[in-house]
């Protein structure tokens, strides 16, 4: 039986969502604000990128981005260089540094789920584990 997507389902999907997420950033970004975790991410995930993207996919300023890119720089957690493509442009690189650092992140976030995790009942454990592939096609994943 077939259910169709409902407000409400997407209401409390995106209230659930948002509780977790606090719940586990409040732990879990080693030092960084969420825009910095989220820009190493993305340039661990979509490679070297110019400032103007990144800014335009975090919705800051460029400026801003700017600012923070070299605030990365100097912590050695990223790198930046010319664009091979056009010379005006500047690519931010993460480093082996920011590499390290993403990965301790996601360890101490897996750590603070993996706790929750265990408080829960089996029965519940298991419709979260079913769940994981809807949620990675709701994120536009590949299943």
């Amino acid at each position: 039986m077939q259910h169709a997507a409902t407000p409400a389902l997407a209401s409390e999907l995106d209230a659930r969502l948002i509780a977790l997420w606090r719940a586990v950033g409040r732990r879990g970004h080693g030092g960084l604000s969420r825009t910095a975790a989220s820009v190493l991410a993305a340039l661990r995930d979509g490679g070297p990128q110019r400032v103007t993207v990144l800014a335009t996919a975090e919705s800051v300023a460029q400026p801003s981005m700017t600012t923070l890119l070299s605030r990365l720089e100097r912590d050695g957690l990223v790198a930046r260089g010319p664009d091979p493509a056009d010379a005006r442009a500047v690519l931010a690189t993460i480093t082996a540094e920011g590499l390290e650092r993403l990965s301790t992140i996601r360890a101490a976030r897996a750590a603070v789920i993996e706790a929750r995790l265990a408080e829960l009942d089996p029965e519940d454990r298991d419709a979260l584990a079913a769940a994981v592939p809807a949620l990675a096609k709701l994120t536009g994943e590949i299943v």
